[in-house]
């Protein structure tokens, strides 16, 4: 199929495509006419890339997925280079939410705080507790 095509069926822009292309991620052939040829198995490939982009991936993460959906794989995140990668990126997310909980708790604090001091009837230092 044409990029035009894939572009259309996979829901993304044949720039998107060019650019995955340039980084080794979706392989196309070229006809005698020069334009871009892809193989329908791409259209699953480009299907994963943006799943794993949506989900936070980066684009170097993404090759060992891409390798094995290419080894024949049904998903490409069965095979050992992607649990790699899965659990890395698992381990950068619960570090994400401690962070998150971490600055919850202190937001919490700053505005319990900060209603407990407004609620008070005496907001001045010349206040005599």
């Amino acid at each position: 199929m044409l990029i035009g095509e894939l572009a259309s069926r996979a829901g993304t822009s044949t720039r998107t495509l060019r650019y995955y292309e340039q980084h080794g991620l979706v392989r196309a052939g070229r006809d005698a006419n020069g334009y871009r040829q892809y193989d329908d198995a791409e259209l699953r490939v480009v299907h994963e890339i943006r799943s794993l982009l949506a989900a936070g991936f980066a684009l170097e993460d993404i090759r060992p997925f891409v390798a094995c959906l290419r080894a024949g794989n049904d998903s490409g995140h069965v095979c050992p280079d992607s649990v790699l990668v899965l659990r890395r990126k698992l381990a950068e997310v619960d570090g994400y939410i401690e962070q998150l909980t971490d600055i919850r708790q202190q937001l919490r604090a700053q505005l319990t705080e900060a209603v407990a001091h407004r609620e008070s009837p005496c907001h001045t230092q010349t206040c005599q507790p």
